[in-house]
């Protein structure tokens, strides 16, 4: 970061809850929910996206599901197979 830039620097830093795993993708609400994908065969690959990465790209539950496995470089259906948790985030921002 340059001096110059300082003026319009925004610090975001979300503080995660505890994930809990789900059985069904319908428990996933856009908006109030993150995402993590796990999955460990044939080797190990986890992806995270925040609440408002969805929220904010409109997506619908479908495409959120899509794009965690594409963030764990997985196949755009792996989530069928894998384990998935949701979470919340409390989000706290400054402007400097």
């Amino acid at each position: 970061v340059t001096a110059a830039e300082l003026p319009g620097l925004i610090i975001e830093i979300s503080v995660l809850s505890t994930p809990e795993k789900i059985s069904d993708p319908e428990e996933i609400e856009i908006g109030k929910h993150g995402l993590i994908i796990e999955q460990n065969t044939p080797y190990p690959r986890r992806g995270l996206l925040l609440p408002e990465v969805a929220a904010r790209r409109n997506w619908s539950r479908s495409q959120f599901l899509e794009a965690i496995c594409q963030k764990a470089n997985l196949p755009p259906d792996a989530w069928r197979a894998a384990d998935l948790y949701i979470f919340e985030a409390e989000v706290f921002s400054e402007t400097s």
